[in-house]
């Protein structure tokens, strides 16, 4: 069976002092291959913790998670990772960075070249293969990410936050490339964000999670990814039920950040 299953999945944090925190309680999802499926929530919802258990990095405290028909039970080269820092080698050159995981398989130049080098075309920095990553913007180190993920070649690609440290204009650059390479690899992908806009456009799938302990509070199926695949995304943002959508979970995110911020002040 392929895709992504996960079944009543929960995590607690035991503290030092004897106490908990429930991070995470009977998350139940099914992915299919090729989705694109973006997670949203307020902070401390779990949805870092959730990524951290697909990648392997956790292992739940209860519950199910399989990929392609086979438990999950650590890192593994079929579930890559993109973080908020791009997490490169800085001593490296940007293709020597791209080309890391194939040679640590044992592959040649001969094997992996040309496919690195297509990876470098798909990202825009072919001509700058050369360069160390020291040298990069931090859009241009967040594209070398990205294809260095690929070139591992994993089922499925995870992504905690990938694009918040970025300018309004790279990120929205960005944004058009992660849907260009979703449609063009036809990779299943997690995306992670704090911004509702970024959520919307980056997710056929959008999941809205319950303040802690985590869980799936809203599920949304939407056009505006596919929509915004080779189009100016300022234009998908101006189609209607895009508004409305963004309104309607602004809305959601402001109650349960209220009642967390509730919470706190019952707690003092």
């Amino acid at each position: 069976m392929s895709g992504l299953m996960i079944e009543k999945l929960s995590m607690r944090f035991d503290l030092p002092n004897g106490s908990h925190v429930q991070a995470l309680k009977d998350v139940s999802l099914d992915l299919a291959e090729g989705e694109l499926m973006s997670v949203l929530g307020p902070s401390g919802c779990g949805k870092t913790t959730l990524l951290n258990i697909v990648a392997g990095f956790l292992a739940p405290t209860s519950g199910e998670i399989q990929l392609n028909g086979h438990d999950v039970t650590g890192p593994d080269a079929e579930r890559g990772m993109v973080f908020q820092q791009g997490a490169l080698f800085e001593w490296m050159s940007v293709r020597e960075n791209v080309s890391f995981g194939p040679r640590m398989k044992g592959q040649g130049e001969k094997e992996y070249g040309a496919e690195v080098d297509h990876l470098l075309d798909i990202v825009g920095l072919q001509d700058f293969k050369e360069k160390a990553i020291y040298e990069l913007s931090g859009g241009m180190q967040q594209r070398v990410a990205l294809a260095r993920c690929l070139a591992n070649d994993p089922d499925v690609i995870l992504m905690d936050e990938p694009l918040g440290a970025l300018d309004a204009l790279t990120r929205e650059k960005m944004q058009s490339l992660v849907l260009k390479l979703w449609k063009e690899t036809g990779k299943t992908i997690i995306l992670i964000t704090h911004s509702v806009e970024e959520a919307l456009l980056l997710g056929e799938r959008l999941l809205v999670m319950a303040p802690r302990p985590g869980r799936i509070h809203r599920e949304y199926r939407l056009p505006f990814a596919d929509l915004g695949v080779g189009q100016d995304l300022r234009e998908v943002k101006k189609h209607p039920e895009f508004a409305e959508r963004r309104e309607e979970i602004l809305g959601m995110i402001w109650d349960m950040e209220e009642e967390i911020m509730g919470r706190s002040e019952d707690e003092k």
